[in-house]
């Protein structure tokens, strides 16, 4: 067995090394500068490899004397996880310093993903708001959103006469979106501070924006326009009713009685999504046909019913809830969410204060975002108004 072919001790491959630095630095010598180099690289990933099984070991050995917990270990870029690592860092002293932390307003419409060694909830929102048309317009103070209402249609005219005027001009609207100033509190133990600065700081920023999305979603269906978004179902300038549906029940005429209600009688739109509660959509799930089959083919992997796009929000009331509750517009909507405008007009702040319960040993977060939200399309939507049968 030849020396190369032995695997070298750490000893060994030190001392070969230093050979070869000897070597190098003879100016007599007539080695192969060449071969001692890639030999040298050779020996260093060698002794590397060593370093990093010795250290595997000594974990090993640790956690099987129970000194320390496994836990999970990502491989990174060494030079980005530092990266990573100073970051989060600071952000957590920003917040123990007691100064203030802004979020992106990009990031704040955009699903966030939860560290992996922490077990989320079920969906806590609502996906309506992260699928309506955003547009982010920092510093401003107002949005106006025109449109068309009506196109006009020609007439006949004798030879000779006047061009037809009477009622060939389009008409216009314009729909107003007010910056609106959406807030979130919340109250967490001093024993949240012992948490590593990575959970920590994501636990903040997660917990104040889905606050603020929640409450966005239910300004975006429910908003009355006053110190709020205008909302889907109360709106009644941009979407007048008259192609709204009534119903006292889910059956097996509800979807298309909803479908056909939607865009001009010229043709179908194809582009849009039904709003309904998750109660609606089990509603939907049974409906039989005569023989007792499924009426309409729900799938819940790809959200869709008979092939039509659905979005469930718990700010819907149910048509299918046994209550008298009736005559409003609050069931369901069906239209392109491209129809609904969201403008953001600063970023989202977050922001950290020990004072208030200093005695109870509480943490005090606070978040807001200015924002607001409208429709912006003649007609956008097709609501479902429940009736009593």
């Amino acid at each position: 067995m030849t020396k190369e072919e032995r695997k070298l001790s750490e000893e060994e491959i030190k001392n070969r090394l230093q050979e070869i630095i000897d070597e190098l630095e003879d100016e007599e010598s007539d080695a192969d500068t060449e071969k001692l180099e890639e030999e040298s690289r050779s020996l260093t990933n060698q002794l590397k490899e060593m370093k990093k099984m010795e250290a595997r070991n000594k974990l090993a050995k640790d956690i099987n004397n129970g000194v320390v917990e496994a836990e999970k270990i990502e491989v990174k870029d060494e030079e980005a996880r530092k990266q990573e690592l100073s970051k989060i860092e600071a952000r957590a002293n920003d917040l123990r310093e007691k100064r203030s932390i802004t979020v992106s307003s990009s990031n704040l419409l955009t699903p966030n993903h939860q560290a992996k060694e922490i077990n989320d909830t079920f969906t806590p929102v609502s996906r309506l708001i992260d699928n309506a048309d955003i547009e982010n317009l920092d510093g401003g103070e107002s949005y106006q959103e025109s449109y068309v209402k009506t196109y006009g249609i020609g007439d006949q005219t004798d030879e000779g006469s006047d061009y037809a005027d009477n009622g060939t001009e389009p008409t216009f609207g314009y729909a107003d979106i007010n910056k609106v100033k959406v807030t979130a509190y919340a109250e967490i133990s001093e024993e949240a501070e012992k948490l590593p600065a990575q959970n920590y700081v994501e636990k903040v920023e997660k917990n104040m924006t889905i606050a603020l999305k929640k409450k966005m979603v239910e300004y975006m269906l429910n908003g009355n326009g006053n110190k709020q978004f205008m909302g889907i179902f109360k709106n009644t300038q941009e979407i007048t009713g008259v192609t709204d549906v009534q119903a006292s029940a889910i059956d097996n005429t509800t979807l298309d009685d909803i479908i056909f209600a939607y865009g001009s009688d010229e043709d179908t739109e194809d582009d849009a999504v039904l709003i309904l509660s998750k109660a609606d959509l089990k509603a939907f799930s049974k409906v039989r046909t005569d023989d007792g089959k499924k009426f309409y083919d729900i799938d819940t992997k790809n959200k869709t019913i008979d092939g039509v796009p659905y979005i469930i929000s718990s700010q819907c009331h149910p048509v299918s809830k046994n209550d008298s509750t009736a005559g409003t517009y609050n069931c369901m909507a069906y239209g392109s969410l491209k129809n609904y405008r969201i403008a953001i007009f600063s970023d989202m702040e977050v922001s950290k204060s020990t004072d208030y319960k200093f005695k109870e040993g509480m943490t005090c977060y606070k978040s807001s975002v200015m924002a607001g939200g409208n429709v912006v399309k003649y007609q956008g939507f097709v609501r479902v108004k429940k009736v009593v049968a």
